[in-house]
């Protein structure tokens, strides 16, 4: 079987709200996938329903050939779970909270696996240190051993680096990819869409809908229009500018960053054009180029685009 995850046609509500509408797509075994969207798209429900913890209204999910929900104890054994929010026992210390973890999915013989993954995780030297006295980095790692001690084949990541410093992120992701070259499954929730780029293949949501499921490059490159990246100040009257230009469909801000969507072909004309008026208007130009469709522009296209068929 070459299928760890799957869901196929699931939808899922909680009174008015659908969490989750109708979603279909299956994740590989050896993979990491994606579940990429902002804050209440469905992506902490998502997991919840693959790790047998909630039921779904309608459609089947399947884990490693089980039902997670009424064969949940088939999969428990093969399944680690990291929860958004630290969930781990703040008066226990490392060792300790490890040995809990063990002691819950019936590991007895874990102080081996516990040493390598502490090794591993650089967090030997603080074995002995409460969990209330971790930095956020040693407390997601900490957590990443607990989720691992018991050598699930599928791993289920809910929004993992959220809060973390960039160098604990980075450092978290390179212990993602070691664990991914053993053969085990990721399935990983972000809202991060630069961390979107580290996964095989991905799924965008919003609002509950599965809005794309493909690889982030094939995504990208299936862009239909050009993009134009504009770095200048003042800020305010550049927008103001591009705003004007009748060969621009839509404006994008991400951070001091503009992205003009152009028709394919026509960034060159937009260059032009855009040098000029920026130099009448005296604009201080740092950046004007043509560049790659980011992810971003992809998510956003696909918001737009589906709810101009009012499907969301």
């Amino acid at each position: 079987m070459t299928t760890a995850l799957q869901l196929d046609r699931v939808t899922k509500t909680f009174g008015a709200t659908t969490a989750v509408n109708d979603a279909s797509y299956s994740v590989n075994r050896g993979e990491m996938f994606g579940l990429i969207g902002p804050d209440g798209a469905g992506k902490t429900t998502t997991i919840r329903l693959l790790c047998g913890l909630l039921k779904a209204d309608s459609g089947k999910v399947q884990v490693l050939g089980s039902d997670p929900f009424r064969q949940h104890f088939a999969i428990t054994r093969q399944v680690g779970y990291f929860s958004q929010k630290f969930s781990l026992y703040g008066d226990l210390t490392i060792d300790e909270n490890i040995a809990f973890f063990a002691d819950i999915h019936g590991v007895t013989r874990y102080h081996e696996r516990r040493n390598r993954l502490l090794e591993m995780m650089q967090l030997t030297p603080f074995r002995d240190r409460l969990a209330d006295r971790l930095s956020g980095g040693m407390k997601q790692k900490l957590a990443l051993a607990c989720t691992l001690v018991h050598e699930p084949a599928v791993v289920m990541l809910d929004e993992p680096t959220t809060g973390v410093d960039p160098v604990s992120r980075r450092e978290f992701w390179r212990l993602l990819s070691e664990f991914l070259s053993q053969g085990i499954t990721i399935f990983m929730a972000t809202p991060y869409l630069d961390e979107a780029e580290r996964c095989s293949r991905i799924a965008l949501l919003s609002d509950g809908h599965v809005l794309d499921v493909d690889q982030p490059t094939r995504m990208r490159a299936a862009f239909a229009d050009d993009i134009v990246e504009v770095i200048a100040e003042p800020q305010a009257m550049v927008e103001q500018l591009v705003r004007r230009a009748p060969y621009i469909s839509d404006v994008q801000l991400f951070g001091e960053r503009l992205h003009l969507r152009v028709p394919r072909g026509g960034a060159a004309r937009a260059l032009q054009d855009l040098s000029a008026a920026f130099t009448q208007a005296n604009v201080h130009v740092t950046s004007l180029r043509v560049v790659p469709a980011s992810l971003e522009d992809v998510f956003i296209d696909r918001v737009v685009t589906t709810r101009g068929t009012g499907v969301v």
